[in-house]
């Protein structure tokens, strides 16, 4: 059965469930309090609602270490109040979708503490073993979040057990059938329960290469990269096609992928009509101001607009030749705000390049994807002491960098500038000391650069950011609009300044224009015959001449013919 595509008209929020709103007062975000913004949510023109994990976890990576698939935190309150989320969102048309982390589990998942307590025990065959000869380490992969990939097990030793992220997450067994039939059952129970759909983390990880051979370090820690023999190894298909035959196709499930590193002769068996998912982020530009993404200790890159410009179309064309959608993001819980990372002047980091950076984005082929506070223009935080930091990616790589002789000074700004954490944390709906998330002090420092930027202060502002996005969601749905924007063609609009990414929408004889100066320099562009009047920009006096405009710094309008 192919994908009958009902979700394209979509715009998803992703709501990270510990910093959204407490209502309990005990300083972490939970179930009801994403019931008590649905209403705000709407308003905002959003349709379908992505949590992220709220299983049962010790949240040593902040939930994507599960315990126990079926279910709730108690911190996020309980199934009841699941069931209570699933029904207030239906009332208002909402759907929601659910985090789906299946290549790992909690070190404290039942079926990894039964493996480690009997070592002929069923359930070793649902993670990966290894007992050397030698009583050393299988190989010399490193995992992503740093050391080794390899855990001794306590008690047994020269025996091991791996994991791609971090030690508390021991890897899934996925050529172990009865362990893949396991996971299918949880898969649908949560299907027959009302979700809509799944978020697949790390999937492009379940595949490894069964050689388990150790290749030429890539470092001088005598490690190389697991992402060279376990990201999208040859026989990944056989996995992804069984888990879409028999899960998400039974329910017409969305399905959006989290695929690093997909190559381009892949992405038709990913998303192309009959592909494995619905879509895949479209992650092409995410790590753009870092010199590599997976040891991004080293520290920025010099990224330009122009960079960024070839990246995003070169991405789109590739995603539009295999008839395939993306999921169109800017920013989400492992990046930092994109204020703050795609607007390197802080001078410019202000409302009107927020709203620049959304027209960027929004307007593309695709669905577009909302992270919480996103649309109200959040930035980074500032921390002064690596003890002030929770994100485990982050410590390992201030660590990394320390090893590396980068001095302390230079390891923490790096670790500011890319940390997960600054997506993490609390959303910011008033300018109280806890910025209306709670009554308490926070699991994680509210950010420290947040001078009316919240959505009590916003919403009465006809000029602020998330009025900025209530106006995008209105223009997608809107009848003149809707076909062109879902459906119409992308075409790059060449001969424009190095700083202005400049595209088109065309369906039939319809054409949307959309043009974005990301500089701090006024430019002048020679605007489209078909590109006339002006349906949206982001409130700065703009001076349109019949065949000439004059973009200031960080200013988008969209046009049409």
């Amino acid at each position: 059965m192919g994908h009958t595509r009902w979700w394209k008209d979509e715009v998803i929020y992703q709501v990270y469930p510990r910093s959204f709103q407490d209502t309990n007062d005990d300083g972490i975000g939970d179930l009801p309090g994403v019931i008590q913004h649905l209403d705000y949510l709407k308003n905002l023109g959003i349709t379908m609602i992505w949590l992220s994990p709220i299983y049962k976890s010790p949240m040593v990576d902040m939930g994507y270490d599960i315990a126990d698939y079926q279910a709730i935190d108690p911190q996020f309150g309980t199934m009841d109040d699941f069931d209570d989320l699933l029904d207030a969102a239906k009332q208002r048309n909402m759907k929601i979708v659910m985090d789906l982390v299946v290549n790992h589990t909690s070190d404290q998942h039942e079926w990894f503490q039964k493996a480690l307590a009997d070592k002929n025990s069923p359930y070793r065959d649902y993670y990966i073993f290894k007992k050397t000869v030698d009583g050393n380490v299988p190989n010399n992969w490193r995992a992503i979040f740093g050391g080794s990939t390899w855990t001794e097990v306590p008690g047994e030793p020269g025996t091991y057990y791996f994991h791609t992220f971090a030690p508390q997450q021991p890897e899934l067994n996925w050529e172990n059938p009865k362990l893949r039939q396991e996971i299918y059952q949880m898969i649908n129970w949560w299907m027959e329960k009302g979700v809509a759909g799944w978020r697949v983390d790390a999937i492009t990880h379940l595949k490894k290469d069964l050689d388990w051979a150790s290749i030429p370090a890539d470092a001088d820690d005598g490690l190389v990269s697991v992402v060279k023999k376990g990201q999208n190894r040859p026989g990944i298909d056989a996995f992804l096609d069984e888990l879409k035959c028999e899960t998400f196709d039974k329910y017409d499930a969305i399905t959006i992928g989290e695929a690093y590193g997909v190559p381009e002769s892949d992405l038709p068996n990913y998303i192309g009509p009959d592909g494995y998912f619905s879509m895949i982020f479209d992650f092409s530009y995410m790590n753009i101001e870092v010199a590599d993404v997976n040891e991004w200790y080293l520290g920025p890159s010099s990224w330009t607009t122009k960079d960024l410009k070839a990246i995003l179309f070169k991405s789109q064309a590739d995603i539009s030749a295999v008839d395939g959608r993306s999921g169109n993001v800017l920013e989400n819980h492992d990046q930092p705000r994109a204020l703050s990372k795609l607007v390197p002047n802080a001078k410019y980091q202000t409302g009107t390049a927020a709203k620049a950076l959304a027209t960027m984005y929004y307007f593309l082929p695709g669905v577009p994807f909302i992270y919480q506070g996103q649309e109200i223009g959040m930035k980074n935080f500032e921390r002064h002491t690596i003890q002030e930091f929770n994100d485990v990616s982050s410590i390992n790589n201030y660590e990394m960098a320390l090893k590396k002789g980068y001095s302390e000074k230079e390891a923490l700004k790096t670790v500011n500038a890319k940390s997960r954490d600054n997506a993490r944390t609390p959303m910011q709906w008033d300018s109280t000391k806890y910025a209306g998330f709670s009554k308490h002090e926070p699991w994680l420092e509210m950010g420290n650069d947040r001078s009316c930027i919240n959505v009590v202060d916003e919403l009465p502002d006809s000029h602020s950011v998330v009025n900025f996005y209530k106006q995008m969601a209105e223009m997608r749905s809107d009848d003149r609009y809707h076909d062109i924007l879902i459906d119409g063609a992308l075409v790059e609009l060449q001969n424009v300044p190095d700083d202005v990414i400049a595209y088109q929408r065309k369906l039939g004889n319809q054409i949307i224009t959309v043009l974005i100066n990301l500089g701090t320099h006024e430019e002048n562009v020679t605007l489209p015959e078909m590109a006339r009047r002006v349906i949206l920009n982001n409130n700065v006096p703009m001076n349109l001449t019949d065949s000439n405009l004059v973009l200031p710094p960080y200013t988008s309008i969209v046009l049409v013919s």
